[in-house]
């Protein structure tokens, strides 16, 4: 299938960024980018290297008024649109990829989104998104955490793919300041809209905004579109450790409990609560809410999902509960297997020596 297919992106003194980039997406027929602002040399760069550069001045901003103006730079014979970031990397191929999925009726593709990394360059947080799409019949709307939302008059069709990974190399020194302000103004706009509130309740959260944080996330769980099990299970995950910060351990029990019940397929609200219950040297509740997580393999796509909860961490606590618990062999199992997880790391390689010599002795 002959296909044209066009990259659109909006940035922001992101020069280090340019020839990586371009690079990744030079697979794409046009690549458009939506410049708010540089004052570096990434406008200079991008144009070298082959973009179509606007410049524009985004007051008040809100990413979803940029994105939607960097997608209305796209030409109108454009089949296919690809949206991302100056920071984000295909793996060699996505066009192929791309055109062995897409067919006539295609709205948008589902593709993999590799959020972040650890430190040994391993996938550490992934999810599904969707910003490939059709050039007419969709639109970005929120000020923040921007959502593409589809406008057709038909019903949306999607097909998805794992032969497409985007990955994301974010510059970490880069300000989230205007986030906050920008969530509070998505939630005025749209107070019913149960994402936003989470990820409002979720954002007071990181900025140590404790009891604001549990005011809000129980508002999302109010909502009558807040049916997402995943979703209100991170929000109670949240409300119990808004409530370890306040030192209210109780409370926090009593929330844990709740996202147990809500999301029991998911690992995340165990391991969590065990963390809580390791603390406290509650040893035997602790491998309880361990032997239960572990039992969970299917790991879901979704960015409700933690890279601790399937690393070694729930194994290396398990060896350290059932070695309090004076379960040695049962301590050696774990360790072994935290560390088959995790090859490189000493304190853990030292664990099994200990507990291999425990036993032998």
């Amino acid at each position: 299938m002959n296909m044209k297919i066009s990259v659109y992106a909006i940035c922001k003194n992101e020069e280090m960024f340019v020839n990586r980039w371009m690079k990744s997406m030079s697979e794409a027929d046009e690549v458009y980018v939506l410049d708010t602002g540089s004052t570096d040399n990434t406008v200079e760069l991008l144009k070298q290297n082959g973009a179509i550069v606007h410049e524009a001045s985004i007051i008040p901003w809100r990413f979803d008024v940029a994105r939607n103006k960097s997608l209305q730079l796209v030409s109108k014979d454009t089949d296919i649109c690809v949206c991302t970031d100056l920071d984000e990397v295909f793996t060699p191929g996505w066009r192929k990829a791309l055109e062995s999925v897409w067919t006539d009726s295609t709205d948008c593709v589902s593709y993999k989104y590799v959020w972040s990394f650890d430190e040994d360059g391993k996938e550490k947080t992934f999810f599904n998104i969707e910003k490939i799409h059709k050039r007419i019949g969709f639109q970005w709307v929120h000020p923040v955490h921007e959502v593409l939302q589809y406008i057709g008059n038909k019903q949306k069709r999607t097909v998805y793919t794992d032969k497409i990974i985007l990955n994301h190399f974010p510059d970490n020194n880069k300000s989230r300041a205007q986030y906050l302000e920008l969530l509070e103004l998505s939630v005025t706009e749209s107070p019913d809209d149960d994402r936003n509130m989470h990820y409002l309740g979720r954002e007071y959260y990181f900025r140590g905004m404790w009891e604001k944080s549990i005011e809000t996330l129980k508002k999302h769980l109010q909502l009558k579109s807040a049916n997402w099990r995943d979703e209100r299970c991170a929000s109670m995950r949240y409300i119990a450790m808004c409530y370890i910060n306040l030192e209210k351990y109780t409370d926090a029990q009593k929330w844990y409990e709740i996202a147990i019940k809500e999301a029991p397929y998911l690992r995340e609200p165990y391991i969590e609560y065990a963390m809580l219950e390791y603390r406290n040297k509650n040893w035997n509740k602790v491998i309880h809410l361990l032997q239960d997580a572990i039992k969970i393999i299917d790991r879901k796509q979704t960015y409700i999902t933690q890279s601790y909860c399937w690393d070694s961490t729930p194994y290396d606590l398990l060896s350290n509960a059932y070695y309090n618990i004076g379960e040695i062999q049962n301590a050696l199992i774990y360790a072994q297997y935290a560390l088959s997880l995790d090859e490189n790391n000493e304190r853990l390689n030292n664990n099994v020596r200990i507990l291999k010599r425990l036993i032998g002795d």
